[in-house]
């Protein structure tokens, strides 16, 4: 028995010894060497975003005051047009006849002048020989009086007759473009009913509804010029304030503000924003190529209190020339490591390439 113990014992040895040669010490992740800078606290002005509509410079929903039937259109929506070119044609003849009633009546006025002018005249020559009383010339003077205006009341009716008539074909009131169409031949117009809306070719404006608080910070004026940028586009362009409303809408409490925008004409429709300078806000600034990405998420590697290398999620704001600004995952004051091209292992010493910056 005792034999049999021994021999456990010497087989158990050489297995603990062949055991402890196979533990491994935990590798320390290998050091990594680069700039170091601080993470800087800063008050930025705060950039406020105004969202509105592009709209063209000049439009016109175009009518007319002649009330019959619509006989052509000759446009659609996107034509081009020049001035004076014909939108709509519509029937001409009530308003022809309009004109008709006006001439006539012109004509019996002027009859009616000319006899009050002889029996006028009459009356006069009556007077000077006694023949008249005073009361019977004022009445033929008034008479008189009386058949001038209504001369001039028919003229009138005829010019007014006439402008109706030339509305029988709706002209283009300026070079554009066809926006809208909304009668087809056989529709019937009417006075104050929109039959073709037109648009200027050229110049655009951004129209934003800017919040009373705002717009007594920023002081908009006209002629001053603010960053703009329309939905979709890469970078901001450079706008010219157009046209500021003097009071605020009732329902909204907001001031609409019209922004002139640069280069070729783009689209109507299209929404855009207006950037103006806010109060100050409480940011961190730290060099562009501090920001490292892995994986499309913005990452920063800072120098903890024992030398260490720890990866931080960031999310970023503006690029202000060589820095940009965190909006979160840094408070300040952080040391970052600065043209990194790879994430280094959490925990890795931190050697400074350079001396740091302040």
């Amino acid at each position: 028995m005792k034999l049999w113990k021994k021999a456990l014992v010497a087989l158990a040895i050489p297995v603990a010894a062949c055991g402890g040669r196979h533990e491994a010490k935990e590798a320390s992740p290998a050091p990594v060497t680069a700039v170091l800078a601080t993470a800087e606290a800063a008050n930025l002005p705060d950039r406020v975003e105004l969202y509105g509509t592009v709209e063209a410079a000049k439009t016109a929903a175009i009518s007319s005051r002649v009330m019959a039937n619509v006989l052509a259109v000759p446009v659609k929506a996107g034509d081009l047009v020049a001035e004076g070119a014909v939108l709509v044609e519509i029937d001409p003849a009530t308003a022809q006849g309009q004109v008709g009633q006006a001439r006539g009546a012109l004509a019996q006025a002027r009859a009616a002048l000319a006899l009050a002018e002889r029996n006028y005249g009459r009356f006069q020559a009556l007077a000077k020989s006694g023949s008249a009383s005073e009361l019977e010339l004022d009445m033929a003077r008034m008479q008189y009086e009386q058949a001038k205006g209504a001369v001039q009341q028919a003229e009138g009716g005829v010019e007014a007759a006439s402008s109706v008539s030339r509305e029988s074909r709706v002209t283009a009131p300026f070079a554009g473009r066809v926006a809208s169409r909304m009668v087809d031949p056989g529709d019937f117009a009417a006075p104050g009913r929109p039959l073709v809306t037109v648009e200027s070719a050229t110049g655009r404006r951004l129209v934003v509804a800017v919040p009373a608080s705002t717009a007594a910070g920023a002081g908009l004026k006209v002629g001053q010029s603010i960053p703009v940028r329309l939905d979709g586009a890469a970078a901001d362009e450079t706008g010219v304030v157009a046209e500021t409303s003097p009071g605020a809408d009732p329902a909204s409490h907001t001031f609409t503000v019209k922004i002139d925008l640069p280069g070729a004409p783009v689209a109507t429709g299209l929404t855009g924003r207006a950037f103006v300078r806010g109060g100050e806000r409480k940011s961190v600034l730290v060099p562009a190529a501090a920001v490292f990405r892995s994986g499309g998420l913005p990452m920063v590697v800072v120098r903890d209190a024992d030398g260490k290398a720890r990866s931080r999620a960031v999310t970023l704001g503006e690029t202000r020339g060589e820095t940009v600004e965190v909006l979160s995952g840094l408070s300040g004051g952080e040391t970052v490591l600065v043209g990194l091209k790879a994430l280094p292992a959490d925990g890795a010493a931190v050697l400074a390439a350079t001396q740091e910056k302040k």
